[in-house]
């Protein structure tokens, strides 16, 4: 049975990734817990680089963005999945299901360059941090930032332009939200062309942040390998831990799944969900608290708030 959804942008598909779950109600309630926490958590973070003048830096700057971008990523298919598991509702609409999987691949994509532009500032900071101020100035981050979203929307626009275009075959979807690969397999197509250029352009993503960010990091190294002093090498390796912590959330699961593919370790359905939702999840959440707590002028802010406010009586 096929569906024209050219003109019926009324096609409904039923998400069927958390039919093999035993106890869905318990698993939505958790996972809406981790998401209002990543949220509000992301939320605090902007909040305070955005009304404290004294964190209008560059690096602070670059947080926020990551912030911004690890609020887009959850919220664009986590409330489809919390509705999901807690209420049952499994369906959703044609025009919903394209722009959830547009706005989950350029999010997940500006996670990425989040991440390169965090290891850039750390670099510059590190290897010219007299010449700091001027290489990466506040209007500067704000103009690579903007850059940054202008790239990753026009290369993942060949996701909606390649799919809007077919035929719908399966109303089903096994998947706990709509991506790409969900919904090139419920097209009437054969889907390995369409996986190659998807494979491709996260190829560029993946490969290219990963490969600049250990490019600035070996630099880092061998900046540090010249310090003479060890108080200075200590105050480096303090300054890019909590990013390099970021790092190892965002890219080990990827790597995982990627490295266990190779080995031929064939992985259910339930598993690269699992991997997915991790993937995602995992930095969203961790990435606010690293950076509350490793980064004192935020961690002072924190402090300040709570001391005021006062127990009731």
């Amino acid at each position: 049975m096929s569906f024209q959804n050219i003109s019926g942008l009324s096609i409904e598909f039923v998400l069927g990734g958390f039919d093999s779950i035993q106890r869905p109600l318990p698993v939505g309630i958790v996972l809406l817990l981790v998401y209002l926490t990543s949220l509000l958590a992301n939320l605090a973070n902007i909040y305070f680089i955005v009304t404290d003048k004294h964190l209008h830096q560059p690096m602070y700057l670059f947080m926020c963005n990551l912030a911004i971008v690890d609020i887009v990523v959850c919220t664009s298919v986590c409330p489809t999945m919390i509705c999901t598991l807690i209420t049952g509702y499994k369906t959703i609409s044609y025009a919903p299901c394209i722009f959830q999987m547009f706005l989950f691949h350029i999010s997940s994509a500006m996670e990425m360059f989040a991440i390169s532009a965090m290891a850039f500032d750390r670099f510059v900071a590190i290897a010219s941090p007299l010449r700091y101020h001027s290489i990466l100035s506040n209007f500067r981050c704000v103009l690579i930032s903007i850059g940054l979203w202008i790239l990753a929307c026009a290369l993942l626009i060949v996701c909606p332009a390649t799919i809007i275009p077919l035929t719908v075959c399966h109303s089903t979807l096994k998947y706990v939200f709509c991506d790409y690969a969900a919904l090139i397999r419920a097209s009437c197509v054969d889907p390995n062309p369409y996986f190659n250029i998807l494979s491709a352009v996260f190829s560029f993503f993946y490969f290219g942040s990963f490969g600049f960010i250990c490019l600035t990091y070996i630099k880092i190294a061998v900046i540090v390998l010249k310090m003479s002093s060890k108080s200075d090498r200590k105050k480096v390796l303090n300054t890019c831990l909590s990013h390099l912590i970021v790092i190892m959330c965002f890219y080990v699961p990827t790597f995982v799944q990627a490295f266990l593919t190779r080995l031929g370790v064939v992985l259910t359905l339930e598993e690269r969900h699992g991997l997915l939702i991790g993937a995602f999840l995992g930095p969203s959440l961790v990435n606010p608290f690293i950076y509350c707590l490793r980064t004192k002028e935020i961690r002072t802010k924190l402090i300040r708030i709570l001391s005021k406010v006062e127990p009731a009586s």
